[in-house]
């Protein structure tokens, strides 16, 4: 029991709307809220009345409290959900998303402007259309413009060395600008066309393709012209499948499902007439809630916290606070934001396939829950452990022949895997091969960050290897004072067949055999860590097969790179180019043109 006076605080506050957010004695948010009445609000935590299991809990760990005074009570509804996306607090309903949100991106610095996937802030020039729901709602529209406009979707650096058409060329899904197959003119046409597209006005697009149709039959170009012609009709059965009432700009359809103590949301997005697909979130900290309208009101306040809403949102049942929602997502839109959930018709099904669609993830998530708790409880009482690990990282290391070798850490808990807690490591400075070197350093790179930055301390590290590995992890964790945490290391079985895995503990050695629950589990979180490295590594490779020579020599940036090589017409013309040569170009000094052509020599 903290020592924080509730009571003498909360006489101190304004009795004005606002946001209150409590702290535990580390400083770490335990709770975010939002008044009407800031005093009034606060004061009742301290009133000594029973709240509940949950809040009873959260007012004993008060430490310190603080506000943020806002105009009215929809502002302070806005910036209680913003805060709890980004703190996260132990109490609160969390949506647990940490992905930020698809774009797609239509570079418009460019003559011929490349359109493409984009995730991250928007600070290029540029234009952009959505977020999306999901990736696959992304990548299916690309897909669609690049068979049927062929715009481009390589980088410059690409674009300006090509000599000939590449192979999107070839099985037309770029109209190779890059060679001037196409005219300016032309390819900006196309261009105004995939905003049309993007914006859901295919009758402009399909009117755009006949127009181009048409005139590749004037000039005899009839395998393109019947090429276009089944672009048209590919795109108006596309619009006969998708598309929704022309008085609807933009909906969000959200079906809710709560069963096991967890909950399932599922997104369906319109937008412009077209179905954009769905996605489900797992919203986490429910803390035994099952009140469908508190649930939805929270997840209201994170999902949009960063996106615009639509103009119509339909809900499987009544948020919490409908009316202040409806109020605060309109200002926030500049435009009204309609909240409905008892629908009929066409609304009605749109409702029932979400709520399907979020039973079934449900169904599944508890499911593999269910499978994980058993494997967990199996493992416990198979290596003598106090009880089930709630915590496990387990490490693998990858490499071709000792290059680029790296390293991975994955995280298991109860829900299964923790994917934002994985971590990469970038092998330097062993001796190529030496596992037993990689495994060393990316233990200690590890378990000392999680000391520096006092982390959560795992009940149980698992190293993918046999007898040597897991007793040099295991001297790792020994002289970083981590000797309390168990290794266990997972040997592969005869003919490396799945299943029949050695598992060592110390002095111990267990063959649980392929239909034990905690080989099942051990194998799963193996795979996955091994499945990461072996991406992690892969995209190593591919970064040192991509980058330049130049990018290694200093004083060269990003500008001046790609000054040189338009300048000298690529690598090829650059490494030629005599220092005299290079030095006569703005920006590089008689020393900076020695160095380079030095380095392009090497």
């Amino acid at each position: 029991m903290s020592d924080f006076d509730g009571r003498a605080f909360a006489r101190t506050l304004a009795t004005g709307p606002g946001v209150y957010v409590m702290r535990d004695e580390q400083g770490k948010v335990l709770y975010v809220g939002k008044a009407r009445n800031l005093r009034r609000r606060v004061a009742s935590y301290f009133d000594g009345r029973d709240k509940g299991p949950r809040i009873n809990l959260m007012v004993r760990g008060i430490a310190s409290a603080e506000v943020s005074l806002t105009r009215t009570e929809a502002e302070a509804l806005l910036l209680e959900n913003e805060w709890i996306k980004a703190h996260k607090p132990r109490f609160n309903i969390n949506l647990r998303d940490d992905k930020t949100y698809p774009w797609i991106r239509l570079d418009t610095s460019h003559q011929y402007p490349r359109i493409g996937f984009y995730r991250g802030s928007r600070r290029e020039p540029g234009r952009y259309f959505g977020p999306y729901s999901s990736a696959g709602a992304v990548r299916e529209s690309l897909n669609q413009i690049y068979r049927l406009l062929g715009l481009r979707q390589c980088r410059d650096s690409v674009f300006a060395n090509r000599s000939r058409p590449c192979l999107q060329y070839q099985i037309n899904r770029c109209s190779a600008p890059c060679v001037g197959y196409i005219s300016q003119d032309d390819y900006a046409r196309d261009v105004e066309a995939a905003v049309d597209f993007l914006k859901g006005r295919n009758s402009a697009v399909i009117e755009h393709l006949s127009e181009r149709m048409r005139q590749a039959s004037q000039a005899l170009e009839f395998e393109k012209a019947a090429a276009l012609r089944d672009h048209i009709q590919a795109l108006q059965g596309v619009r006969s499948t998708q598309y929704v009432k022309a008085t609807v700009d933009s909906l969000d359809v959200i079906g809710l499902q709560v069963a096991g103590g967890q909950a399932a949301v599922q997104v369906v997005e319109f937008r412009h007439g077209r179905n954009l697909g769905g996605r489900c979130f797992f919203p986490s900290n429910l803390h035994g809630e099952t009140d469908a309208s508190a649930i939805l009101s929270a997840f209201l306040g994170q999902y949009y916290a960063q996106r615009t809403a639509p103009s119509e949102i339909i809900l499987s049942s009544e948020p919490a606070e409908a009316e202040l929602w409806q109020k605060a997502l309109s200002e926030r839109r500049d435009a009204r934001v309609r909240l409905a959930w008892n629908v009929r018709s066409d609304r009605a099904q749109w409702l029932k396939l979400a709520e399907t669609n979020a039973a079934d993830a449900l169904r599944r998530r508890l499911s593999e829950r269910d499978q994980i708790g058993r494997g967990l409880s199996e493992l416990a009482a198979l290596i003598d452990l106090p009880s089930p690990p709630s915590h496990i990282e387990c490490f693998d290391i990858s490499h071709i022949s000792g290059n680029q070798t790296v390293g991975s850490c994955v995280v298991f808990g109860d829900e299964g895997a923790r994917r934002k807690h994985y971590r990469q490591f970038n092998i330097e400075d062993i001796e190529p091969g030496d596992d037993y070197a990689a495994m060393e350093q990316v233990l200690k790179r590890r378990y000392a960050r999680v000391l520096d930055n006092a982390e959560e301390i795992p009940d149980l590290v698992v190293i993918d290897g046999g007898k040597g590995q897991t007793a040099r992890a295991r001297q790792v964790l020994d002289d970083l004072g981590l000797d309390t945490i168990p290794v266990l290391g997972v040997a592969k079985g005869p003919g490396r067949k799945p299943g029949h895995e050695t598992f060592i503990l110390g002095d111990r050695q267990v063959r649980p055999g392929p239909h034990h629950p905690a080989s099942h589990l051990v194998q799963q979180i193996r795979d996955e860590a091994h499945r990461f490295a072996i991406s992690a590594h892969r995209r190593r490779r591919q970064k040192q097969v991509q980058s330049s020579p130049l990018e290694r020599i200093p004083g060269i940036g990003p500008k001046r790179r790609q000054k040189l090589l338009e300048h000298f017409g690529g690598l090829q013309g650059l490494s030629r180019a005599s220092v005299d040569e290079l030095s006569r170009l703005p920006g590089i000094s008689r020393t900076l043109a020695e160095r380079i052509a030095q380095d392009l020599q090497d």
